[in-house]
């Protein structure tokens, strides 16, 4: 059977372009199931809504408690502005700041799925879908909540776990749609 010659740094590239593309289409996916469900349940407030539901439908994000409490990626950008680079996020630059958390992570995490397509096919299983699904159970499900950005897991309905694996199988399929056509064309060997 052919096999492609492998080539970790067009993997790298291919898998970052892809992760920078899926993130723009899980945050557009997001943004149309909550408009989905906005138009199918218009009676229910927003007080009704639980603050990870409301925060997962408008936004896309793990994020805005019921408090008022900030989006996960933007509470990541504050601990990297204070931790890292020893400043501060100014409140008008803070959803800012948390998209370019969630556009890094998104790039990084594509760029090393991309490497490692180039060593195991095993790894595109399900056109990326497994991919997804790994990554909304290792950063979704345990990393965002030990890292205390969100509430425990425990704390969220079972669609609120749905709608946020659904977008993370969305991104996982999209990251591999690009990354294989960039293999196949632009960065072909």
């Amino acid at each position: 059977m052919w096999r492609k010659r492998e080539n970790t740094a067009k993997g790298l590239a291919a898998g970052l372009i892809g992760g920078l593309f899926a993130a723009w289409v899980m945050n557009q996916f997001q943004a149309g199931m909550s408009k989905l469900k906005e138009s199918r349940s218009p009676r229910e407030s927003e007080s009704e809504q639980s603050g990870r539901e409301r925060s997962q439908s408008r936004q896309g994000q793990r994020s805005a408690e019921a408090s008022g409490e900030e989006r996960a990626n933007v509470k990541a950008a504050v601990l990297v502005a204070e931790n890292v680079l020893h400043s501060e996020v100014p409140p008008e630059r803070k959803q800012a700041a948390g998209e370019a958390v969630h556009y890094a992570f998104g790039g990084a995490v594509g760029a090393v799925y991309g490497m490692a397509v180039e060593k195991s096919a095993i790894a595109r299983a399900g056109l990326g879908s497994a991919f997804g699904g790994v990554l909304w159970l290792f950063a979704d499900e345990i990393g965002v909540p030990a890292m205390r950005l969100s509430r425990p897991p425990q704390e969220y309905s079972a669609e609120v776990h749905a709608s946020a694996l659904a977008a993370h199988l969305v991104y996982g399929v999209t990251a591999e749609l690009v990354r294989r056509g960039l293999r196949s064309g632009w960065l072909a060997d």
